[in-house]
């Protein structure tokens, strides 16, 4: 294992997340490259040999639908792309299958949304089935549920599933791969950054977008899914799949990408969580004091730093913490409700308890219950 690899993961690979794009699958809607499924199969299989647990993340049932209906451009009607997801995943399955099967390895479909995230249990429910089925040395083969889903409960772009399970299943590594070679250096001379110890604004400056018929998202996720795996102390690669031996290649740190390395110690279970599975139910908008309190000195929220708040939400749900000039530093899970906040704002601990007796504590949200993401 070379220097890129090493420096991103400290040199530990013992489970892989490897997410393939719709673009690298697919010749056209409808065309899926079963060339390349079959050599990503083998190479599925040399890591496998290796003791290296793989979970495939994989785009192109809408692709494979539009193919089967002879439509040549995405849907945007939601009912439309809903049955070119429904058709299509079941013919994904067989390619994978088929791609597989000759290598002695047995696939395994897992169909996501956000909702099935957004609360401990069914967060844990994915979690224990991902870890059952790699103990049994299944392949997993992910991929959001298009055929049910909408725009309140979706991902939006497989990048970002690909984080989520990533830190989810404790991976060392998430690899993005499509037709992109990686991060291009556009202040400098247009080469890519084979190395990213942080993501800064100069560093997601150079995202772009995409302009694909059948496929979503760009650089722009890929970032997103990079700061997710980072806060989780997984590293992240982004490269292109062109290259049949890309898998290989990666491992050893060889390969044409972009390595984004982790950032200091992974969130605990609990708090990985809360950082970046459910959606907020509303906005705690909170001083400077209690802001640098909870950053910097990893408090509780106190609710006489609460400056304002916003949306509706009951006790227990998750919140999104905000400074008052409107930038998003944590979340947790909220201690009052949105119609309890105003009996509580401003005042000390013991004057909330003695109004409130049915709470063991009087934060707004407890530190134990809070992630910061700055």
């Amino acid at each position: 294992m070379s220097s890129s690899t090493k420096k991103a993961t400290d040199g530990k690979i013992s489970c892989v997340v490897v997410k393939l794009g719709t673009r690298l699958l697919t010749t056209g809607p409808g065309q899926i490259d079963s060339t390349r499924l079959s050599k990503m199969g083998t190479a599925v299989r040399k890591l496998r040999d290796q003791s290296v647990e793989v979970v495939l993340v994989s785009s192109g049932a809408v692709g494979l639908g539009m193919g089967e209906l002879g439509l040549t451009e995405r849907p945007s009607d939601a009912a439309a792309l809903r049955a070119c997801a429904a058709i299509g995943q079941s013919l994904l399955m067989n390619l994978w299958r088929d791609a597989l099967e000759p290598h002695g390895l047995v696939p395994a479909q897992i169909l996501l949304t956000r909702e099935d995230f957004r609360s401990r249990i069914s967060s844990r429910n994915v979690e224990d089935t991902l870890r059952n089925l790699l103990n049994l040395g299944v392949i997993p083969i992910v991929n959001e549920n298009d055929s049910v889903s909408d725009e309140e409960i979706r991902f939006g772009d497989n990048d970002v599933l690909s984080a989520l399970l990533a830190s989810l299943c404790k991976a060392d590594l998430l690899i993005l791969l499509s037709t992109a070679e990686g991060l291009v250096d556009r202040e400098g001379g247009g080469e890519i950054l084979s190395f990213v110890e942080e993501i800064t604004p100069e560093i997601e400056a150079m995202a772009g977008g995409s302009e694909s018929q059948t496929s979503v998202g760009g650089m722009i996720t890929k970032l997103e899914a990079a700061k997710i795996t980072a806060k989780s102390g997984c590293a992240c690669f982004v490269g292109s799949g062109d290259d049949p031996s890309i898998l290989d290649r990666v491992m050893e740190g060889e390969a044409k990408g972009t390595f984004f390395a982790p950032a200091g110690l992974p969130l605990k279970s609990r708090k990985r969580w809360l950082a970046f599975f459910p959606k907020t139910r509303g906005v705690l908008v909170v001083d400077e004091g209690a802001c640098r309190a909870v950053v910097q000195e990893g408090k509780s929220l106190l609710a006489k730093g609460l400056s304002s708040f916003r949306g509706e939400f009951s006790k227990g749900d998750v919140v999104a913490i905000e400074t008052e000039e409107g930038e998003i530093v944590g979340q947790g899970v909220s201690t009052f409700s949105s119609e309890e906040l105003p009996l509580v704002q401003g005042r000390d601990g013991d004057d909330i308890l003695s109004d409130f007796p049915d709470r063991k504590r009087p934060e707004l949200i407890h530190r134990d219950h809070l992630a910061v993401l700055v």
